[in-house]
């Protein structure tokens, strides 16, 4: 605390708590510290209060998922497994009930009945409510005193060292730390199940829904990289036996291609040979069942996702958790300008008007607007960058950089462009946080959601609109020979003669990669410097006063340790992006099938990270019940339906597969493919003694031929199919899936008839009397 009178109110008033307090001595500054703990009776009255669930009978069925049952059918030795010691059991629950303890398993013992995480939960629901002074000014609140700088911190405590003792011990007397730690968050861990109930055990319902979401997700990433890593292998035989390929490599100088800008000189369509071969990585047949396996690995992903958290939350007694009646936030329970009397409770609680908040969100709703404006002008600016950084280098008159103009000017606008979005994500997290706070949101879930969709609607703006661009812009509206676009009086883009799609791949390797390299490099270097820095600060004086225990030990004690430790800021960036990164994977994966490859590799570092700063970094956040990973889910269905439509377009307009499919059909072969997708300039642009070639299927005046318009009814034609197919073979997934396991049900079931068996005796007993 930095105000130590302002520190005991809490303390001291509330009688339902007990309390231990002590100073500490850090140069200048005092340091007060109180640990707080509950009686028996105050946890069972708040046990009844909040709806805690208690164990009635141990679960005897096994634990197991899918791919231990694959394996061990297959009699192949599963790598993955290993036995984690202290395995909380699952038991069948009920909500408790002061007045049938005796039906719960352990009611024996009061000291270890309740588990830590519910004490927790049981404390910090007691210090949101207690008034520590005016009630009509909303002064409530733990959380309050937190924002308001009263308090510096409130935390429970972690159970002891993450450390292994230097003396081996039995694994089962390691506490809950210790086992988490050495049996998930090591990286020597990088190929083992998580333990997911002991992360539950610990972190409580919220954190291990994420962590199995990630890990869930990781796990499915595998065959979607395997098949993409053949998909990619397919591309590189096609550099070697490609008839298209192989006739541009050898034409010489049978291709003379257009100026690619005002100043340009002609070129030869032979000179991007190797170019036009690393296209083809990107841009062939198996993209097309590529973009359909990744289609229905997302809607089948999310569907067994769904199935495997309705097994979760209700092996994690979530199943049917719904806040009834959530608390107002501290912020605005301080900042409400009325009360109005509650018609369910009848108590007096704080109100902000519709009116006002409705204003206040179509403001915030304009901020959005302007700063995707924002966005896009920096789109545009990149897009001038490159096409300016063209013209410069062929100014400079260097062989080798006129020769590689285009690919330089390319690699360094998405270098440029990752640079940028970083910056934005920042300045605009940060603005969000304040509108969403100013719209004043009654329920932190309300608060949440509101805070989730304005930065996942920017981010998707930010980080996805170069791509489309790309892949659905650039080269569109370039004209023809002697009628040239502009923009800004500088000539629009073009693709190059190897196709857009290679420089779509570029992109997304270097906004995805480069992203995930910086998130990694951030995720391991800064906690690490701010623990330092944290604990530097901290560093207590040669001298420690203790006030309520005199015989203390002037070694550092676990709460002193405990407050070194960072803030747990929550789970809101580690799922935005898993999010995103599943967009990029989805969306765009028929530019580049090595996207799930390198998600894959990514994610297998982000679960050992995410553990190490949850188990050894941060301090131990308060215990959250949830039934699944909220929103998010919602934001996932929508990406993937999205990609359904953007791959369709993907392979109809921007892919050559179309052109190349249809050129076959028509002559038979793809001899002479090359000059088929290739125009002779209009008399008007060239000299008299010489032509030029340049992409699309125009006449010799620069108007679309017979062959064009095919083609346009064959794309749209495929677009229509494709999202049509895939779309009914994902409802088809969704309805075979179900999302409740039939065993769970049988649980469920079972779980209610034992709970109402526990309620009939005490309500007969209530009839004799």
């Amino acid at each position: 605390k930095k105000h130590l009178p302002n520190c005991y109110p809490i303390a001291t008033q509330n009688s339902k708590l007990k309390t231990f307090s002590l100073k500490v001595v850090q140069g200048k500054t005092k340091t007060t510290y109180v640990l707080l703990s509950a009686p028996w009776n105050v946890l069972c009255y708040y046990a009844e209060e909040i709806s805690l669930r208690v164990p009635l009978q141990v679960v005897t069925t096994p634990i197991s998922n899918w791919s231990e049952k694959i394996l061990e059918k297959l009699h192949i030795p599963n790598i993955m497994a290993q036995d984690v010691p202290n395995l909380p059991p699952d038991y069948y629950t009920c909500q408790f009930h002061t007045n049938k303890l005796e039906r719960f398993l352990g009611h024996e013992n009061k000291d270890t009945f309740f588990k830590t995480t519910q004490r927790h939960q049981i404390l910090y629901e007691i210090l949101a409510r207690t008034p520590y002074g005016s009630l009509k000014r909303g002064e409530v609140g733990i959380g309050r005193l937190v924002s308001e700088h009263v308090l510096t911190a409130a935390f429970p405590l972690h159970e002891g060292q993450f450390e292994m003792p230097k003396t081996p011990e039995d694994p089962q007397s390691l506490n809950m730390r210790q086992i988490l730690h050495h049996y998930w968050a090591r990286w020597a861990c990088w190929r083992k199940y998580q333990p997911l109930d002991h992360i539950r055990e610990y972190f409580g319902e919220k954190i291990a829904l994420y962590f199995a979401w990630l890990g869930f997700y990781t796990g499915w990433l595998l065959p979607a990289a395997v098949v993409g890593f053949i998909i990619f292998l397919f591309g590189i035989w096609l550099m070697v036996t490609d008839v298209a390929a192989e006739e541009l490599c050898s034409s010489g100088n049978a291709f003379v291609m257009c100026p690619l800008c005002n100043i340009c000189s002609y070129w030869n369509l032979s000179s991007i040979c190797y170019t036009y071969k690393a296209g083809l990585l990107f841009d062939n047949g198996g993209t097309v069942f590529f973009s359909i396996f990744m289609s229905l690995w997302a809607v089948t992903f999310l569907e067994y996702w769904k199935r495997t958290s309705s097994i979760l939350s209700h092996r994690w007694d979530c199943s049917e958790f719904e806040e009834i009646e959530e608390r107002p936030r501290p912020e605005f329970t301080a900042l409400a300008p009325m009360t109005v009397r509650n018609p369910v409770t009848g108590a007096e609680e704080p109100y902000f008007p519709e009116t006002q908040r409705l204003s206040r969100t179509i403001t915030g709703n304009m901020v959005i607007i302007l700063m995707i404006a924002i966005v896009l002008i920096f789109l545009i600016a990149i897009i001038l960058y490159r096409t300016i950084l063209s013209i410069i280098i062929y100014r400079s008159q260097n062989a080798f950089f006129i020769f590689s103009a285009g690919r330089i000017a390319s690699l360094t606008g998405s270098m440029l462009n990752l640079l940028v979005i970083l910056l934005l994500s920042r300045l605009y997290t940060y603005l969000a946080q304040i509108l969403t706070r100013w719209e004043m949101h009654r329920t932190q879930t309300k608060y949440e959601n509101a805070f989730i969709l304005k930065v996942f609607i920017f981010q998707f703006v930010n980080f996805y609109s170069s791509p489309v661009y790309i892949a659905f812009f650039k080269g569109r509206f370039v004209g023809y020979p002697g009628n040239y676009n502009t923009l800004l009086g500088i000539r629009n883009e073009d693709c190059g003669a190897s196709g857009c799609l290679i420089e779509l791949a570029q992109e997304l390797l270097v906004i995805m990669v480069g992203k995930q390299v910086i998130s990694n490099i951030q995720e391991f270097v800064l906690p690490k410097l701010k623990t330092w820095w944290h604990r530097r600060k901290l560093k207590p004086a040669p001298s420690q006063e203790l006030i309520d225990e005199p015989d203390g030990q002037p070694d550092l004690s676990p709460w002193e340790a405990n407050y070194q430790l960072l803030v747990c800021e929550g789970l809101f960036d580690e799922y935005l992006e898993m999010v995103l990164q599943f967009g990029f994977i989805t969306i765009f994966v028929a530019a580049c099938p090595l996207a799930p490859f390198f998600a894959l590799i990514n994610n297998w570092v982000e679960v050992r990270l995410d553990a190490q700063k949850f188990v050894c970094e941060y301090r131990r956040p308060v215990v959250e019940r949830a039934q699944d990973i909220g929103i998010w889910l919602t934001i996932l269905k929508f990406i993937s339906y999205l990609a359904v439509i953007s791959n369709a377009f993907l392979i109809s307009f921007t892919s050559d597969f179309l052109p190349r499919l249809y050129y076959r059909y028509t002559t038979g072969s793809m001899r002479g493919y090359i000059n088929f997708t290739l125009s002779v300039a209009p008399a008007n642009f060239t000299q008299s003694y010489m032509t030029c070639r340049y992409r699309g299927l125009r006449d010799d005046k620069g108007q679309p031929t017979q062959d064009y318009y095919h083609l346009l009814a064959i794309r749209l034609s495929f677009v229509i199919i494709f999202e049509h197919v895939v779309l009914l073979i994902g409802r088809i997934i969704d309805w075979m899936v179900p999302d409740i396991p039939e065993e769970v049900e049988i649980k469920i079931k079972r779980e209610h008839y034992m709970a109402k068996e526990a309620l009939a005796e005490n309500q007969v007993r209530q009839n004799i009397l």
